[in-house]
């Protein structure tokens, strides 16, 4: 039989040899396993070669425009042009002229050199009423232009006030003729006052600050726009301004001498902003004290107030109050002056005009005020048109041939502003000629 040995057998593997299972089920530890192989990308179709240019940009060399220079430029004037004919004869409108106005209607006069820098001054002249055509500025004497003439004569002889706004289709010439205005007012020595363009005080392009008014409410001042206003005064009216002073101690935050006379004291408004208000409400207390001949210098002479751009300054402005509310124009405190002038709330002692224009080119919707011109302008054109139609109505029960019918006042009416009840005069009219002829 067979026995185990009881000697163990000997290994043929070296001592140092690591004893292994003869069989293993784990999986075998690689240093460096096999990369799984990557899934090819499928070929895409083969795109041509296109050529990018970079973009042609050219770089600006000039020098870019000032603060103030495009406006300067868009509103900038030409009033001679010497490449144009010179027209012999050609009067100027003096102050003998316009006392005598009524004789040059329908004709051209030239204006002063003088009224030309005043007007300049006061931002008169438009860059679109054509003054670069011609050699030096001139204007057509209207029947509108002797109406105004004459109520200025009597205001100087009664210093009475009158207040008016001017209304019309655009190209009507308004602006003209508170240019007119502006000259006849300023040839026959008084103080001159004009609002450019009101649409440039209610557009938020100015800065302004809240005040604290007397009765409680809040008001706004504008202290640049004031300045400038003050800056255009002072030049426009620098000779009768000279021989005037103050009369009484302006309340302003510096000392200022007791007897400055006015264009010194509207020159410090205007080369100060801070100040520009507090001049301004003592120099307009100033205009509107009673004349006293007797003392030098404080003779006050009949004010004329222009204002361009009527619309503007009677609805809402582009200002915004601390609530993010819009401000109202008649709260800009410089417009709610001019419209107290022109509504009689603040008189003018010593006489003057109130002359506000409407804007026809680029106005605004402010139904109220259109309702209000046109109420006004028929009750003012009743009178004349009934008189019109009653002349007429003589002459037909007087004539035998109603061919004879003198129909010339009726042609120089203009045909789109007749009223209703005019209109149906005229058809009773035509309706009688019908029965005279049968």
């Amino acid at each position: 039989c067979l026995k185990r040995s009881l000697v163990p057998l000997e290994s043929s593997l070296p001592p140092t040899a690591v004893q292994r299972a003869a069989f293993s089920t784990s999986p075998s530890l690689a240093v460096n396993p096999p990369k799984k192989k990557a899934v090819g990308a499928k070929p895409t179709a083969r795109s041509g070669k296109s050529l990018k240019l970079a973009k042609n940009t050219r770089t600006a060399t000039a020098r870019p425009p000032a603060p103030g220079e495009r406006k300067a430029l868009r509103k900038r004037v030409v009033l001679s042009n010497t490449n144009a004919l010179e027209v012999h004869g050609l009067q100027d409108l003096s102050k003998d002229s316009v006392s005598k106005l009524r004789e040059y209607e329908g004709r051209v006069l030239g204006l002063s050199n003088d009224s030309v820098d005043a007007l300049r001054a006061l931002e008169a002249f438009k860059p679109n009423q054509g003054w670069s055509l011609f050699r030096r500025p001139a204007t057509l004497v209207r029947k509108e232009t002797v109406e105004l003439a004459e109520m200025m004569s009597d205001i100087k002889e009664t210093q009475k006030v009158d207040r008016r706004v001017l209304a019309g289709e655009k190209g009507s010439g308004k602006s003209v003729l508170q240019l007119q205005a502006m000259t006849m007012a300023y040839l026959q020595g008084w103080i001159v006052v004009h609002f450019p363009e009101a649409k440039e005080m209610t557009i938020a392009h100015e800065a302004y600050q809240p005040v604290k008014l007397e009765d409680g409410t809040t008001g706004y001042i504008q202290p640049q726009y004031t300045a400038h206003l003050l800056s255009n005064f002072a030049k426009a009216n620098h000779g009768l301004l000279n021989n005037l002073r103050l009369s009484k101690e302006p309340k302003l935050p510096v000392p200022v001498q007791s007897n400055i006379t006015l264009l010194r004291f509207a020159e410090l408004g205007a080369t100060d902003a801070e100040l520009a208000w507090p001049v301004w409400q003592a120099l307009w207390a100033e205009l509107l004290a009673p004349s006293q001949p007797s003392k030098e210098g404080l003779h006050r002479p009949p004010i004329f107030v222009g204002l361009d751009g009527l619309e503007f300054i009677m609805r809402d402005s582009a200002y915004l109050s601390a609530e993010a509310q819009p401000v109202h124009a008649h709260d800009l405190l410089l417009a709610r002056d001019f419209v107290k002038l022109l509504s009689g709330s603040t008189n003018l002692p010593n006489g003057g005009t109130v002359l506000a224009a409407s804007s026809a080119g680029n106005r605004p919707s402010v139904p109220t005020l259109d309702f209000f011109l046109n109420r006004n302008h028929l009750e003012a054109c009743n009178k004349t048109y009934n008189a019109i139609v009653d002349r007429l109505a003589q002459q037909t029960s007087m004539l035998k041939n109603p061919a004879e019918l003198d129909l010339t006042e009726l042609e120089n009416l203009p045909p789109n502003s007749l009223p209703p009840f005019f209109l149906s005069r005229l058809d009773d009219l035509k309706t009688r000629l019908r029965s005279t002829k049968d």
